[in-house]
């Protein structure tokens, strides 16, 4: 356990969570917590509502009813202090082109009193092999790693990952899951988005499956599953006739 997180509360909360663009509903009053020591994975299709609800933990969006905390602040507005015990891997990973891999991430790694080791943090998900390369010349998948190792130079507290293995091959993502666990076992409350079962199923303690902006189950994997396999309770619970007329 991280000896700045709280056994005794989650580490991430959202309560009746709203956010609204215009004439659509991201979120639709959404209410799911995650825990310090766990993985937790928010399922959802596209247009769920999952990477709002992020961006609302992340501080990125300002709920527009409900409430979201982190580490028991609310993360719109928050200073430097708390930014530095939150871990962001965003969709686009936001990095700069120009630069070196490597460069990037020993940038951010001046930001923090106790970064990880960059060149650890390179060997751990393969990117010592191109250290050296522009993030412009770099492929989707190498970026993803960056964007990844950019997250966790700064040993967060909270980690908040959304689609952490979009483009990685099949070697690639099992080390991302090690390391995703990993941070877990450190006491690191991680949250995930993924569309995968599979990483759902292989990395996840805690799950949150949204729809339509919507919580339409959430629990460990381990009760949401005693029944039928998470794929078929997914889409039970996602598809028109499973929630009823809307």
């Amino acid at each position: 356990m991280s000896a700045h997180t709280s056994p005794d509360r989650p580490a991430v909360v959202v309560d009746d969570l709203r956010k609204v663009f215009g004439p659509v509903t991201a979120v639709d009053g959404a209410s799911w917590t995650a825990a310090a020591g766990r993985v937790t994975a928010v399922l959802g299709s596209n247009g769920a509502g999952k990477t709002t609800t992020l961006e609302c933990l992340e501080g990125l969006q300002r709920p527009d009813a409900g409430t979201v905390q982190v580490l028991g602040i609310d993360p719109w507005g928050a200073g430097p202090d708390f930014r530095a015990r939150v871990g962001v891997m965003l969709q686009d990973g936001g990095l700069p082109n120009t630069r070196a891999a490597g460069d990037v991430l020993r940038h951010l790694s001046r930001f923090y009193t106790d970064p990880e080791p960059v060149e650890e943090v390179e060997t751990r998900l393969g990117i010592d092999a191109f250290a050296r390369t522009p993030v412009r010349r770099l492929s989707g998948g190498q970026r993803q790693r960056v964007a990844l190792a950019a997250a966790l130079v700064g040993r967060p507290d909270v980690a908040f990952l959304d689609e952490p293995t979009a483009g990685l091959d099949p070697h690639a993502r099992l080390d991302v899951w090690e390391v995703v666990t990993d941070l877990a076992d450190r006491g690191v409350c991680v949250v995930v988005t993924t569309h995968s079962f599979e990483e759902a199923e292989r990395i996840a303690h805690d799950v949150v499956i949204m729809d339509s902006g919507q919580v339409v189950a959430s629990g460990t994997l381990a009760a949401l599953t005693v029944e039928e396999p998470l794929e078929k309770l997914f889409f039970r619970l996602t598809r028109p006739a499973g929630r009823g007329a809307r």
